[in-house]
C-alpha cells in the first residue's frame, strides 16, 4: 500500500480540548437553567448541538434559539481554551517531518469553522494542510465517511492512498468505513474501546514518539 497523505481529526487529535467542551457545556446548561456535573456532561453531552439542546430541553427553544445557544456555547469553549491552547505534544514537529517527506495532509473535523479557524490560525499552523473540511462543508456526519472523502478529494488522493488520525470510536469507524487504515490518540479513549477496529494500526498518547518510518512499517 502506498500512502501519500495523511487527514487528522481536530478535536481530541491535534489539541487536547475535549474536557474544555465539557466545561463550555456545563457553564451554558447552567445559565440555562440545567445544572449538571463534568461527570454527567461527559457522560451524556455528545453530538450536534443544536441536537444535544433538543434532547436536554425538549421543544422549549426553537430552532433559530437553538443554533443561537449552540453558537453562544463554542464562543464560550473558545474563550476558556484560548490561554490553554496548544498543539498535542510531538505534532509541530511530526507535521514539518510529514511535509518534508512529501506528504499532503488535510484535516477532517466535526467541529464548527469557526472552532476550525480558531485553531489554525491562533497557533498559525494552517500552511500545513491542503484541505481543510470541517462541519459546514458536510450533510453527513461522522461515521458516515463523506468527511473523509472530501479531504481526500481536496488533496487529489485517493482514500487507500491516507492513513487517518483520530481519538474516538467514532472517527474509527468512519475511518474504517472510507476504507482507510488509522492511527488513534488515547487523549479521551482506551485502547481496549477500539478492538473491534480491524482498520486501527497503532495507539499513541501523543506524536512525541511516532515517526513516518512507524507508519511505513506498517503496511
Amino acid at each position: 500500500m502506498e500512502i501519500k497523505g495523511f487527514i487528522f481529526d481536530m478535536d481530541g487529535t491535534m489539541v487536547d480540548n475535549m474536557m474544555v467542551h465539557h466545561r463550555a457545556w456545563q457553564r451554558k446548561l447552567a445559565a440555562l437553567g440545567l445544572e449538571m456535573t463534568l461527570a454527567e456532561v461527559k457522560a451524556s453531552v455528545h453530538g450536534v448541538n443544536e441536537e444535544i439542546i433538543e434532547r436536554l430541553f425538549g421543544d422549549r427553544f426553537s430552532p433559530q434559539e437553538r443554533h443561537r445557544i449552540a453558537y453562544e456555547k463554542e464562543a464560550e469553549y473558545r474563550q476558556i481554551f484560548l490561554p490553554e491552547l496548544k498543539l498535542l505534544d510531538g505534532l509541530p514537529d511530526f507535521l514539518q517531518e510529514a511535509q518534508a517527506a512529501g506528504l499532503t495532509l488535510s484535516i477532517a473535523t466535526a467541529a464548527p469553522a469557526e472552532n476550525v479557524d480558531f485553531v489554525l490560525d491562533e497557533l498559525n499552523i494552517r500552511h500545513f494542510f491542503t484541505a481543510v473540511v470541517h462541519a459546514g462543508h458536510v450533510t453527513k456526519g461522522k461515521p458516515d465517511p463523506e468527511v473523509l472523502q472530501k479531504a481526500a478529494a481536496g488533496m487529489q488522493l485517493p482514500l487507500n492512498q491516507c492513513v487517518v488520525f483520530e481519538d474516538s470510536p467514532t472517527g474509527a469507524e468512519t475511518a474504517y468505513r472510507a476504507g482507510c487504515p488509522a492511527w488513534i490518540v488515547t487523549t479521551t479513549h482506551t485502547p481496549e474501546e477500539f478492538s473491534h477496529f480491524p482498520n486501527v494500526r497503532g495507539f499513541l498518547q501523543d506524536f512525541t514518539q511516532l515517526s513516518i518510518a512507524q507508519i511505513y512499517d506498517g503496511f
